[in-house]
């Protein structure tokens, strides 16, 4: 008698990254919302920037004419993007580190591409809310005038993307420097300092030079410029340094950030905590 061998059974393919990132995406969502202080955060402090600022300059103007409600909003709404993006997800991935988190995921087979898409489609959707809700407390409390015409609203959209996914893997890049205190703490620190250097308190012309060139190597910079395009008028332009709004050059710098943030990545993200 003949045995008859049976094959043995294969592992089921595992589905595609896109997939993977599209239901952490879902998932991401489900914990942000489950974390009131964050929540209350992300929302609150650009709001809570834009009123305090708005009252303690309330009828001063910016170059041109510029109320400073409308000159200031174009500067609280990149930060508001740096906030959820690289600000939030750094911070969040270092904890998830050192909880375990991570490592669990690993073991379950979850792809590092899968992973980060989880986490920059929640960044997306945090934000486009975020500065939802920022812009219609700026035109309904402060008379903020909102773009005119498709072409500044498709600008304001690229802007935000752009800003966005770099943030996000800047975040995803810095959270393999050390425990999550010390990128907390560091990733804090310096978004501060870069706020004050890329014009979101002070009118950029008027910082010192040596401030708009170590401005100008960073993201931020040219997300708040990109920004002024979109809500200040185009007799603004003549205030800014290079005397345009220099499109092109802010969509390249953050295509740049985007690209060094993922080669970064790819040579530093690591499951696990290290002894």
């Amino acid at each position: 008698m003949t045995a008859v061998l049976t094959p043995a059974p294969t592992r089921p393919a595992p589905p595609p990254a896109l997939t993977i990132g599209l239901a952490r995406t879902a998932l991401e969502l489900r914990l942000f919302v489950r974390d009131p202080a964050q929540v209350v955060f992300s929302f609150a402090y650009p709001i809570v920037m834009l009123v305090i600022f708005a009252s303690v300059f309330a009828g001063e103007d910016r170059p041109g004419g510029v109320p400073f409600a409308q000159y200031f909003l174009a500067g609280i709404a990149a930060t508001g993007i740096m906030l959820t993006s690289f600000q939030a997800v750094g911070t969040a991935l270092a904890e998830e580190r050192e909880r375990g988190d991570l490592a669990r995921l690993q073991v379950i087979g979850t792809p590092p591409l899968g992973y980060f898409l989880g986490k920059a489609g929640q960044v997306l959707v945090t934000t486009v809310l975020q500065l939802a809700v920022l812009l219609t407390v700026a035109a309904t409390a402060y008379d903020v005038p909102m773009p005119d015409g498709a072409g500044r609203w498709l600008t304001f959209a690229w802007v935000a993307l752009g800003g966005a996914l770099a943030g996000t893997v800047l975040g995803i890049a810095v959270a393999s420097v050390g425990s999550s205190r010390a990128v907390g703490n560091g990733i804090s620190a310096f978004a501060v300092v870069l706020q004050f250097f890329s014009g979101v308190f002070f009118v950029f012309s008027e910082l010192p030079s040596w401030m708009q060139e170590v401005a100008a190597v960073f993201p931020l910079k040219w997300l708040v410029q990109g920004m002024r395009s979109v809500f200040l008028p185009d007799a603004a332009v003549a205030a800014e340094p290079a005397g345009s709004w220099e499109h092109g050059m802010i969509a390249l710098v953050l295509a740049v950030w985007v690209v060094v943030g993922l080669a970064v990545c790819s040579r530093t993200f690591r499951w696990r905590r290290t002894a």
